[in-house]
């Protein structure tokens, strides 16, 4: 059993952005920003919410939201994992024990998956590269996806290690 020195730090309320008026958005520019440069990761998130909305306006094949913070909230939603896999230690051997996954941590595997698979792609602003990932997401394809499917893959095939999660 593991014991802590006092008590936990307490939650900390988190003020919604200022342009959508949504603590989810607020959020994911938190996860974004580097070194604290939180008006760096606010340019890039709305920058790729303004191209989402672009090319919304063009048209794009499949998609019938009306706005960015639309898609953006549909691409989470297809990326959060419902069941993940934790590695147990029982009787000197190591599983990997399908678990169901609590709603902050669904939301925070989502936005580090977003946020990598946007990482990978090389060559263009960030801003672009987000959205496009954002749009690939939404549309249920693209590397944050293949993650998901991934995750699930594992969790499917260690079913029977199930009965190990307490």
């Amino acid at each position: 059993m593991i014991y802590m020195r006092g008590k936990p730090a307490p939650r900390r309320k988190i003020q919604p952005d200022i342009k959508y008026n949504s603590t989810i958005v607020a959020k994911f520019i938190n996860y974004i920003m580097r070194k604290g440069k939180k008006s760096t990761a606010q340019a890039v998130v709305y920058g790729c919410f303004d191209i989402i909305d672009q090319r919304l306006k063009k048209g794009i094949e499949g998609i019938n939201e009306k706005q960015a913070i639309e898609v953006f909230d549909k691409a989470i939603r297809n990326i959060s994992p419902t069941v993940e896999v934790v590695g147990r230690r029982v009787g000197g051997a190591n599983y990997q024990v399908p678990v169901p996954v609590k709603g902050d941590r669904r939301l925070a595997l989502a936005f580090r998956w977003l946020i990598g698979a946007a990482d990978k792609k090389k060559g263009r602003p960030m801003a672009e590269k987000l959205a496009s990932e954002l749009i690939d997401s939404y549309l249920e394809q693209g590397d944050a996806i293949k993650k998901k499917q991934d995750v699930y893959k594992m969790a499917e095939s260690n079913r029977a290690f199930a009965h190990f999660a307490r």
